[in-house]
């Protein structure tokens, strides 16, 4: 498997834009996409678990019951989430994808992001559909990955190429998601496009094989947010016999969509509203894979240890009390916690207890951009991995004024 260009343009048989179209106060930002497959797609979907869901999901979940998209729209800017009538206005987002593509509406899965609670205005996505679709292009998985943004500063768009079966498959992502980010699926938008050839059933049996240790392993935040979805579309393109479950064939494939999957995820963390680090809470020796995922995700969640992070403040006591809270079965006086980077390790606890280490060190550790913090139960034989960042002063200056 290798990472390539191209992003959800990058498998056979689709093409990608993205516009201003006039819902975003900031005209130079791009604030509608649309992503097409030139075939008739199967696709699958993960949804948030929020009580509270935006009506750009309900839609979606109707249209994909029978397991069948062929295009994607999103707009940002407005969530059309809370309002009276936001599942007519999904549904009219449909309906003008469809008329501008020349497909059925119930075929295009619909999205919005952005602010809750504010009536969203369709004849700016109505007047500008036919211009998204004629700049549809093979080459514009960017500034769809751009059209979907809301308070992200760093685009999201990947691929990976692998060997399925002996034959080339491609696997493509954007993403968008920087607050109001949690485990729980979904966690932010992420659409995933494949030529892989497979059933809807299969495919949404990967899908879930690769959140649940991709996206549902990341928190900015504590928030789950109203709109979050993960769909993918499989054009078929790549040929061959369709991928069965449990094979080798379907291992190859699962295996190429968690890579993909985690590095948008590790974006997505490293990305959150004010952050400066990203935070990779590795944990091992776990009892079970439920209480090593616990635990690794209970630190990076932490506001107290995020805050640490910030001030580069090795102060590794709260790393174990946010352990100990997790619900996780750990013996806490066998737990073994280090820091790491590129500027190098420290053991801070060994055996639930602190050790003696060099301040500076752990300071010039914790200054880099991207920090490991790696936990040892030694309870048994399971580990997981969870994504984080820390936490700023600006995250509450962005929280602090963003719907105003």
């Amino acid at each position: 498997m290798r990472f390539i260009e191209g992003g959800v343009t990058a498998p056979q048989g689709f093409t990608a834009a993205g516009i201003y179209c006039g819902i975003r106060k900031n005209k130079t930002k791009p604030d509608l996409a649309m992503i097409y497959a030139k075939v008739p797609c199967t696709a699958a979907a993960v949804y948030t678990q929020n009580l509270v869901k935006g009506a750009p999901i309900l839609v979606t979940q109707e249209n994909l019951s029978d397991g069948r998209a062929q295009a994607v729209i999103c707009n940002s800017g407005n969530a059309n989430t809370c309002n009276a009538d936001g599942e007519e206005k999904a549904r009219k987002m449909c309906e003008i994808a469809g008329k501008a593509l020349g497909i059925k509406p119930q075929d295009v899965i619909v999205a919005s992001t952005g602010v809750i609670g504010q009536v969203l205005p369709i004849e700016p996505i109505q007047n500008a559909a036919p211009a998204l679709a004629q700049a549809l292009s093979k080459e514009d998985s960017e500034s769809a990955a751009k059209a979907i943004m809301t308070t992200d500063t760093q685009v999201k768009n990947m691929a990976v190429e692998v060997s399925v079966g002996g034959k080339p498959v491609r696997i493509g992502g954007i993403a968008k998601g920087s607050g109001m980010i949690h485990p729980n699926m979904a966690t932010m938008l992420c659409f995933l496009t494949t030529d892989a050839p497979v059933s809807p059933e299969v495919l949404n049996k990967a899908l879930h094989e690769a959140v649940s240790v991709s996206f549902n392993m990341i928190s900015v935040d504590g928030d789950t947010s109203t709109n979050d979805m993960v769909s993918i579309m499989a054009s078929g393109l790549a040929g061959g016999e369709p991928i069965q479950a449990d094979t080798e064939e379907y291992k190859e494939f699962t295996e190429a969509l968690i890579a993909l999957c985690t590095a948008l995820a590790r974006k997505i963390a490293g990305d959150g509203e004010g952050a400066t680090k990203l935070l990779v809470s590795h944990v091992t020796g776990a009892k079970s894979e439920k209480d090593a995922r616990l635990a690794a995700k209970s630190v990076i969640c932490s506001s107290l240890f995020k805050a640490a992070m910030f001030g580069a403040d090795a102060n590794w006591g709260r790393v174990l009390c946010a352990i100990g809270y997790s619900g996780a079965q750990v013996d806490m006086q066998a737990v073994d916690v280090s820091f790491a980077s590129e500027a190098g390790s420290v053991e801070v606890c060994r055996n639930g207890a602190g050790v003696d280490f060099d301040e500076g060190l752990a300071k010039k550790i914790l200054e880099c951009g991207e920090i490991y913090v790696e936990i040892a139960l030694h309870d048994g034989g399971y580990e997981a991995t969870a994504f984080g960042c820390d936490l700023t002063y600006d995250y509450v200056k962005i929280n602090g004024d963003y719907r105003t």
